[in-house]
């Protein structure tokens, strides 16, 4: 089957490599330009991103986040690491509202242990004492979004896939069935309800050595940090919905000095990027990868977890795509 797969982010790449693999003559339509991706931290993280009345979501996450060990070790060196996720707060309000996540992650049976200011320093010294009770992990895992794209891109050559320029609309397609894995870009070519959230990541050398992925709570505001093993810290993530692809001052600060809340050895690092990018977004924050019309399946509106559900979406698009068939 001649399939087209339009867009060239982890979504659309981990698709059409795995369609090419089954032996469907792929064709790759990219605009060249970097997505959400490349702003993203690659946190894997179901657990420490559970939020409330998202359980379907929380489902998925789990399913794919179990498959990413086999798909990581496929494809190479992505930087895939599970070093589990603490949570913490500053005061005492971030503390409750972490103790009201970790009842609400009980119910979903996740696995999550309470820790004591003692646990939390001999797991990650670097914290801040301030930081008196938090939560742990095992299961929450990363990859490098951006050495993902490159392996999966070097993937999807190697198995014969083609590459074309970009879709302005999909009456330029000539295939037997089509994937819209587009983004925010989805919208424009198919209806579909994705609207984009502005988001800004900084990341950091030179700072303390953190060997978990810390997601916490600072005066009710959300931040993560996200150590890789080579030093690099990326930090995230604002929210807005604004469409100002520029860095802005106030998120940069809001970002650091949360990082410097919780980790006050983050104030000695080099300040090395801010990356801003657009999350596709849908009303129910759960993706879209289904046929919408014959011939045409999307995959789209992962929103925060493109990177997270890139192998369960993948699958999922081929047994769509042959189905139809």
């Amino acid at each position: 089957m001649r399939v087209a797969v339009v867009g060239a982010g982890p979504i659309g790449l981990a698709s059409a490599w795995r369609l090419a693999q089954r032996g469907h003559a792929v064709t790759v339509h990219s605009d060249g330009a970097p997505g959400a991706w490349h702003a993203a931290a690659g946190m894997l993280a179901p657990v420490a991103e559970a939020a409330f009345g998202e359980d379907r979501l929380t489902e998925l996450l789990v399913a794919s986040v179990q498959a990413w060990p086999a798909f990581a070790a496929e494809l190479g060196d992505v930087g895939y690491a599970r070093s589990g996720s603490l949570l913490v707060g500053v005061t005492a309000a971030d503390q409750a509202e972490i103790a009201r996540y970790r009842s609400y992650q009980d119910s979903l049976g996740l696995p999550v242990e309470t820790l004591s200011a003692g646990e939390l320093r001999q797991r990650e010294p670097a914290l801040h004492p301030g930081v008196r009770t938090g939560a742990y992990t095992e299961i929450d895992a990363q990859v490098d979004p951006r050495r993902l794209v490159e392996r999966l891109t070097s993937a999807v050559r190697a198995a014969g896939a083609a590459w074309a320029g970009k879709v302005s609309d999909l009456s330029e397609v000539d295939a037997d069935a089509t994937v819209v894995a587009a983004g925010c870009g989805t919208a424009a070519l198919t209806g579909l309800p994705i609207h984009p959230v502005r988001g800004e990541t900084l990341r950091l050398r030179g700072g303390p050595t953190l060997t978990h992925l810390i997601r916490g709570y600072v005066h009710g505001r959300h931040v993560y940090l996200v150590p890789r093993s080579d030093g690099e810290i990326v930090v995230g993530a604002t929210s807005t919905e604004e469409t100002d692809p520029r860095p802005s001052a106030g998120g940069v600060h809001e970002l650091l000095s949360d990082a410097i809340a919780l980790v006050p050895g983050v104030r000695e690092a080099v300040f090395a990027e801010v990356s801003v990018g657009f999350r596709p977004a849908t009303p129910d924050n759960l993706p879209i990868v289904d046929v919408v019309r014959p011939g045409l399946v999307v995959a789209a509106g992962h929103y925060r977890n493109g990177i997270a559900l890139t192998p369960w979406t993948a699958e999922r698009v081929v047994t769509l795509v042959e189905a139809a068939r």
